[in-house]
């Protein structure tokens, strides 16, 4: 929550709720400085949706987020993940992170959120 644009919006987010998602359906990955996460990402491997990539503010710029995010399309992808997908508010760093990283942006989602996808193209 420490995040200045795109915090999860869910009150939802407990441990009952992403448990299963990084043990079951998905994977976390977390990157630590002196014992603390600076980081973190969450996949899902059923649906291909990229469910999570923020980095504390205080530690933007070191290319923690641009490793996890491909460590974690790497990981999705040798899964079987034949596209991934997410969705992001329009106008705000993380869309213009996931379109130098080379997303499709395919629309508008009712929520306002911008929904891009990434097809797999064997470079992972």
């Amino acid at each position: 929550m420490a995040v200045r644009e795109n915090a999860l919006r869910s009150a939802a987010v407990t441990e009952s709720s992403y448990v299963p998602a990084i043990e079951e359906t998905g994977r976390g990955w977390v990157v630590e400085v002196h014992g603390e996460v600076v980081a973190f990402a969450v996949g899902n491997k059923v649906t291909g949706n990229i469910w999570a990539l923020f980095v504390r503010p205080e530690h933007e710029g070191r290319g923690y987020g641009q490793r996890l995010h491909e460590v974690m399309l790497s990981w999705l992808f040798s899964q079987g993940v034949e596209r991934a997908w997410l969705s992001t508010d329009p106008g705000t760093r993380a869309q213009r992170f996931y379109e130098r990283a080379g997303w499709q942006y395919v629309g508008v989602l009712p929520s306002g959120e911008a929904a891009y996808e990434y097809p797999y193209d064997g470079a992972f």
